[in-house]
């Protein structure tokens, strides 16, 4: 069901993305030196991401960034205020996910009285949104494909619904936000690639009255902009740590024995632990700088199974092309609008957030405008 979703045809309108970024360009004023005040750009990607991912796969946004803005109060309509603290509940949510996940069989004992108020909100942000689509279906249903349209084809019941788009929603909107902060937090960090990459995106692009030349195969094809992704999922996998349950009993073929070469017995119902985090800064497979941000690594690079930023295999990440091409083309408008970056963070260690996937604490930074 997920699949059309992600369909090529479907990432590839960059339309949509557009709309979003320019109301997070109209955040990030500038001061008569040409320079932005110092920002946190955290939180304004996970608004962003927050705008995109619902009407991606709603079929209507949230429009948390333009509720966000003070100057937009008196113009914008009551129903979009009454949704503008979702974001704020999910960001909430998942923080005390986070933690619950690692309770393991204890979560129960975490439940925060704000927690379930911010658990209610969410649903009724989610029921708020079927009914819309139940009313709009009697209409006309929507040219594009919409996920949600396409659950209400499967099914009904709101439950069931609601519990599909909230499990999706999360893998789209935080591992795309927590890539763009620990993107933008690294080039802040390592200017000579900010410079490197900014040459490439104006080569490739245009500057920043261009933003129309920028297509889906353009973003896949330029180069460096895709090792310095990938560099930042190698650094800062969205999820650093994951588990399978064995199914059955079975035999992994390395890993047991002193020197790690014996097979591993793992019984059915085991549940097997593995840190991507770790294994992305193994010296061993990426050579004694695996701490250092280096996108030219990946210079005639092939990933294989060292590199798991969206998992592999038949549970790889559905979504792992449409997290891919809005950064691409995030990262890519700011540096079209931006030749100079300036961190501003008073801690230069890369402190997470507290969540179920990777994103850092803060990023705070200056930007120049072009």
């Amino acid at each position: 069901m997920l699949r059309p979703q992600f369909a090529r045809s479907q990432i590839s309108d960059l339309d949509l993305e557009e709309k979003h970024v320019g109301h997070m360009l109209k955040q990030l004023t500038i001061d008569a030196s040409g320079w932005t005040e110092s920002v946190d750009l955290g939180p304004i990607f996970f608004r962003l991401t927050m705008d995109s991912a619902t009407e991606f796969l709603f079929g209507q946004s949230t429009n948390s960034q333009v509720a966000h803005d003070p100057r937009n109060r008196s113009s914008i309509s009551p129903h979009l205020l009454r949704w503008s603290d979702v974001a704020t509940s999910f960001d909430r949510g998942t923080s005390v996910l986070g933690t619950r996940a690692r309770l393991e069989d204890f979560y129960w004992a975490y439940n925060p009285r704000y927690f379930r108020d911010d658990c209610v909100k969410i649903r009724q942000f989610a029921d708020f949104c079927i009914e819309q689509a139940l009313q709009k279906r009697q209409f006309k249903k929507a040219d594009t494909y919409i996920f949600l349209d396409e659950l209400l084809d499967k099914t009904q019941d709101t439950s069931e619904v609601r519990s599909q788009l909230l499990n999706i929603f999360l893998a789209g909107r935080d591992t795309t936000a927590g890539l763009l902060g620990w993107t933008i937090w690294s080039l802040a960090r390592n200017r000579d690639v900010f410079d490197k990459l900014r040459t490439y995106i104006l080569e490739d692009f245009g500057g920043p009255s261009d933003g129309n030349s920028i297509t889906f195969e353009g973003l896949k094809s330029c180069t460096y902009l895709q090792h310095v992704l990938q560099e930042t999922l190698r650094l800062y996998p969205s999820v650093p740590f994951n588990s399978r349950q064995a199914t059955r009993n079975t035999t992994l073929p390395h890993g047991g024995g002193p020197d790690g070469s014996s097979p591993v017995y793992v019984r059915k119902n085991q549940v097997v632990g593995y840190s991507v985090y770790v294994m992305h800064r193994n010296k061993d497979l990426w050579g004694e700088d695996a701490e250092m941000f280096n996108p030219d690594r990946w210079v005639g690079r092939k990933s294989g199974w060292d590199y798991l930023p969206f998992n592999g295999g038949p549970r790889v990440c559905l979504g792992q092309q449409f997290a891919l091409t809005e950064a691409a083309y995030v990262i890519t408008r700011l540096l079209q609008q931006f030749d100079r970056i300036e961190n501003t963070d008073p801690e230069n260690e890369p402190w997470q957030q507290y969540s179920l996937t990777s994103a850092p604490k803060q990023v705070f930074v200056r930007l120049h405008k072009a």
